[in-house]
């Protein structure tokens, strides 16, 4: 006999567990456990970052793992999230939300970014996840890799004018006064540069090409420091991608490493992007040998010019590079250095940072250190899973 759906509405529910829906080896027992306890640690911080009086608000640990679970599970917008988490079992689990619980509106996420920004929640968890890992002896503690690479911007090349211009001006509207929207721009012709225009959708995003013969596009820096037995990532940063930001943020994030986790790497891997000889001279001061791509062609000016007197340090520093490339350690270097790809690539075609959601350096940051903190607690599981 056919059935046939009720859809007359339930006035009592039977009692759900929660618990007993979610499978014992569902990969994401393993990561709520660690990222609990990661939370857990941090009860003074969010204590810290709350008023003692007021209406209580949506816990900051659940609004952490609600963005943990969007980089996991590649959900597009906190929009969709909500709705996910209200009809997703799984996601009530994991949030530690009951069945007739109610959902949080989707612009707690927009009151609460602030904040989280303001008393570094966000990091102090991406930090909790690195901790975690140093503590399981799962960091190789002489050996790190440095990279970085561009996050497209939330941003049209359109948007991307000349400093100042009114954007009114150039859209007069109908005889009813409508402006429309996403005109026609013809570009060619036109002479654009980061100095004289900027986006104004996203003023701190900027127009650069990843290579020749590469569109030019609206986008973000993202640096990546990580560890080469595992490929764990131990700090990440999102800034310009102009003004040789890559070896100056890469002493940034060995600073930080430094100070938080007490690791000091033997040698430092880098492609030819950090083949700049003050950055090369700066690793060596700091007792770091450098595994890094030289360039093709000869290092340095000719015999006796102004550069080569200016700069013989710089360009004694790359010639020991140069040298330093025949080496096994090297070799090995330069292999492990393709995890960062690993990670790079699980960010953005996982994460959702192929093309940033939020606007600025320092919510792309937000979203950047949540993906790469899903990306350490999976690498743990992992590990765990085969130990």
């Amino acid at each position: 006999m056919r059935g046939k759906a009720d859809r007359q509405a339930v006035l009592f529910v039977a009692a759900i567990d929660l618990e007993a829906r979610v499978r014992p080896d569902h990969p994401l027992r393993a990561i709520k456990r660690m990222a609990d306890q990661d939370l857990g640690k941090m009860s003074r911080r969010f204590d810290a970052a709350y008023a003692d009086e007021g209406r209580p608000g949506v816990p900051p640990e659940r609004l952490i793992k609600a963005m943990l679970l969007q980089s996991l599970y590649s959900v597009r917008s906190e929009a969709q999230l909500v709705e996910r988490i209200d009809h997703d079992l799984l996601f009530r689990w994991f949030l530690d939300l009951r069945v007739d619980e109610p959902v949080f509106d989707p612009t707690v996420f927009s009151h609460n970014r602030g904040r989280l920004e303001r008393h570094g929640l966000i990091g102090a968890f991406f930090d909790g996840t690195v901790r975690r890992a140093v503590a399981a002896g799962l960091v190789s503690p002489d050996h790190f890799s440095v990279d970085g690479s561009l996050v497209e911007a939330y941003a049209s090349v359109k948007s991307f004018k000349p400093r100042g211009q009114d954007n009114d001006k150039n859209d007069p509207g109908d005889s009813n006064g409508f402006k429309g929207r996403n005109a026609e721009v013809d570009f060619h012709g036109q002479k654009r540069s980061n100095d004289t225009h900027e986006s104004t959708t996203d003023p701190e995003a900027k127009l650069i090409r990843k290579g020749d013969g590469q569109p030019a596009r609206l986008a973000h820096a993202l640096h990546a420091l990580v560890e080469n037995r595992h490929g764990l990532v131990l700090a990440v940063e999102v800034n310009s991608p102009l003004d040789n930001s890559e070896p100056r943020t890469a002493v940034s994030l060995l600073d930080r490493v430094r100070e938080r986790f007490k690791l000091t790497p033997k040698t430092v891997g880098g492609d030819k992007g950090y083949d700049q000889g003050p950055f090369l001279l700066d690793l060596e001061g700091r007792e770091i040998t450098p595994h890094v791509a030289t360039k093709d062609g000869p290092i340095g000016g000719a015999a006796g010019t102004r550069y080569r007197r200016a700069n013989a340090d710089a360009i004694a520093a790359r010639r020991r590079m140069r040298r330093r490339e025949r080496t096994v350690g090297y070799a090995v270097s330069q292999r492990c250095r393709k995890k960062i790809e690993e990670c790079f690539g699980w960010v953005k075609t996982i994460g959702g940072l192929a093309r940033t959601r939020l606007i600025g350096h320092t919510k792309t940051g937000q979203q950047a250190h949540v993906a790469a903190a899903a990306f350490n607690l999976i690498r743990l599981r992992s590990l765990a899973a085969i130990a």
